[in-house]
């Protein structure tokens, strides 16, 4: 499960523009993926040094620098070297807790996102810091895992001639961001099905588990809003920015996914709403549970009343010999099986009572 706060940073006490990786390794070694392409030839590969990487900087093709691993601050530090990154972006890059955001230079723009994707085996939602730059001609993305949302921008890439759209590194970056708001669709997806199954559970048998599950979609939402609502200001000042880097074609697919995005946020509004809900349902639904018990209880108690106003009349120790008036009836025969039917007669008539009351 994300955690809604990161652990305090390495870096807390160092010079800023020190890149320092904050976070927890989710791979052993870095894997760099690259896809190198103009409209109708394309090169993928995998390179084993970043050094490979250096000769893109000045191709006229497209490149598309993908690196799993955030661990290898010194990978970040050659690329940032030779593709003339701030060492700010650096150290956001290497930051895992980064918060969503823009940065705008004259020679490349940086975007810092969450991926957001569900776990296989129990269906939690998982994050993953991603992050990438946007240069004239190269795209260089940064993730935490192998692994992603990209699998179907690759095959795009791959099956598409001519690659006219794809020869704009702007439209690269925004095929990327379109898949990362996708996986929030299917997150929200799968959060809607869970809300809706607890949903029937509290109607039906509301345990203990059910609130910690209350609690952990709650959590889960919180975390997506955050990492959701700073993405529409990504989106909507990458399409109003004056950059030669953004060309006029690609705004309108940015305005697009804005609306993508605004709706993500209003479904997440939507669903925390209704896990407010489930909360309501579930206190609703104990509190339920137990009037019904105190009323069951309340029910046998009446009944007993009066039997035991006729058990504690007919325990007194009045001597029958004394006089006539000394409870005469403990001298019949029959007076024990009379005493039981009785009982059995106030009993059962409170009992048919309350039935027709409708009280049980």
């Amino acid at each position: 499960m994300p955690r809604l706060i990161k652990k305090l940073s390495k870096s807390r006490g160092l010079k800023p523009g020190a890149v320092v990786f904050v976070g927890e390794q989710k791979v052993e070694t870095v894997r760099i993926h690259i896809i190198d392409y103009d409209e109708t030839n394309l090169d993928e590969k995998e390179v084993a040094t970043v050094e490979e990487c250096f000769p893109f900087k000045e191709t006229p093709t497209v490149t598309w620098i993908n690196i799993d691993g955030l661990h290898d601050v010194q990978t970040i530090e050659k690329i940032g070297s030779h593709f003339d990154l701030h060492p700010l972006i650096m150290e956001d890059i290497a930051n895992t807790g980064q918060r969503p955001k823009l940065d705008v230079s004259d020679q490349y723009l940086f975007i810092a996102l969450k991926m957001l994707y569900n776990n296989p085996d129990n269906g939690e939602m998982k994050s993953e810091q991603f992050s990438f730059v946007i240069g004239r001609n190269f795209v260089i993305s940064f993730q935490e895992r192998e692994g992603d949302v990209f699998g179907p921008v690759r095959d795009r890439i791959r099956k598409t001639l001519p690659r006219a759209r794809f020869m704009n590194p702007d439209y690269l970056a925004y095929s990327l961001m379109d898949a990362v708001v996708d996986g929030y669709f299917s997150v929200l997806e799968a959060l809607g099905e869970r809300i809706e199954a607890m949903e029937d559970v509290l109607i039906g048998n509301p345990t203990p588990e059910s609130l910690e599950t209350i609690h952990e979609l709650k959590r889960e939402l919180i975390y997506m809003r955050k990492s959701v609502w700073p993405l529409r200001e990504v989106i909507g000042g990458l399409e109003r920015l004056e950059s030669p880097l953004i060309n006029s074609a690609t705004r309108a697919y940015l305005r697009d996914l804005y609306e993508h995005a605004i709706q993500v946020i209003d479904t997440v509004e939507t669903f925390r709403d209704s896990v407010s809900g489930l909360l309501d349902i579930y206190l609703s639904s104990v509190s339920n549970r137990m009037n019904e018990v105190m009323k069951v209880l309340t029910i046998i108690a009446t009944i007993f009343i009066p039997l035991g106003f006729l058990a504690g009349v007919y325990g007194m120790n009045f001597d029958t010999g004394a006089g006539p008036m000394n409870m005469p009836e403990l001298g019949l025969p029959y007076g024990y099986l009379l005493f039981w039917g009785l009982a059995l007669l106030v009993g059962g008539g409170l009992f048919i009572f309350f039935k027709r009351k409708r009280w049980i």
